[in-house]
C-alpha cells in the first residue's frame, strides 16, 4: 500500500495513511521515554526490535483467536494495520509486583500475586494515565459495558497466552500495557507488545529484559531488546 499524509506522532510510533481508508501505516521509532515521557532518550534500533517482537506476538495472538489490529509487516520499522478508533484507555495486567504497583501500596518488588490484577488507566499524557474505575470509564462515556466486558476478557486470555508464549523462552511475564479499539463495531487489540509495553524477567536469574533497563539506567537496553527479539522469533 502507498503511505501517504502523517496523521499521528507518538512517543514510540507514527502513523501514515495509506491509500485505504481501513489502513494505516505504523511506524516505529528509536525514541525511548519514561515516567510519562519525564525522562527522554533513544535506544539504538529499539524501532526494529519492536516491530518484529509485535509482529511475532501478535500472529500468535490471532492463531488464538485474538482479534488485532495487525495485517502484516511492510519492511523492518513499518506494519501495516487496521485503522481503529482508540480507546482512550491503557489496561495493565500485573502477575507479580513492580513498578507503580510497588509505590502505591509499599510492596517489595518480585513478589508473585495470588491473582492477576487488572488496572484502567485513562490515556492522557498530561494528566499521567490516572488510574480510574469500570464507573469512570461508563460515567464518561469511554467505552460501553459491552465494551468493558470484551476488554476485560481478551486481556485475562492475552495474559494466560503470553505467559505460555514467554516462560517457553524462558522469560516471566511480570506484567504489560495494551490497548484496544474499534473496527467496523469490534473490539480488537492495538498498539503493540514489546519490551516496551511488557515487563519481562530471565526465569532464574530476574534479569530484567524491558525498559525498565532504560528506565533505571541498568545498562545493556539493546542489548536486552535483542535478546528477546531473538528467543521470540527462534
Amino acid at each position: 500500500m502507498e503511505k501517504k499524509n502523517q496523521i499521528y506522532e507518538g512517543k514510540a510510533k507514527i502513523l501514515f495513511e495509506t491509500d485505504s481508508s481501513d489502513h494505516l501505516i505504523q511506524y516505529f521509532k528509536d525514541d525511548a521515554t519514561a515516567f510519562n515521557a519525564q525522562k527522554k532518550g533513544t535506544i539504538n534500533q529499539k524501532g526494529v526490535f519492536n516491530n518484529k517482537i509485535s509482529t511475532r506476538i501478535f500472529e500468535y495472538l490471532q492463531a488464538e483467536g485474538i482479534p488485532t489490529h495487525y495485517e502484516k509487516t511492510l519492511s523492518d520499522r513499518e506494519m501495516l494495520v487496521k485503522k481503529v478508533e482508540i480507546v482512550p484507555i491503557e489496561v495493565i495486567i500485573r502477575n507479580v509486583a513492580a513498578g507503580s504497583l510497588c509505590r502505591l501500596l509499599n510492596l517489595e518488588e518480585g513478589m508473585k500475586l495470588k491473582v492477576p490484577i487488572l488496572d484502567f488507566c485513562y490515556k492522557k499524557d498530561s494528566l499521567n494515565d490516572p488510574l480510574i474505575s469500570e464507573y469512570h470509564i461508563r460515567a464518561l462515556g469511554w467505552a460501553t459495558d459491552e465494551e468493558v466486558e470484551e476488554i476485560k476478557k481478551y486481556v485475562f486470555k492475552i495474559n494466560d497466552l503470553m505467559k505460555k508464549f514467554f516462560l517457553d523462552i524462558n522469560l516471566d511475564l511480570i506484567d504489560f500495557k495494551v490497548e484496544f479499539g474499534r473496527f467496523k463495531g469490534k473490539i480488537i487489540l492495538a498498539d503493540e507488545i514489546s519490551p516496551d509495553t511488557c515487563r519481562l524477567w530471565e526465569v532464574g536469574t530476574g534479569k530484567k529484559m524491558d525498559k525498565d533497563r532504560f528506565r533505571k539506567d541498568l545498562g545493556n537496553v539493546e542489548e536486552a531488546y535483542q535478546e528477546v527479539l531473538n528467543r521470540v522469533v527462534k
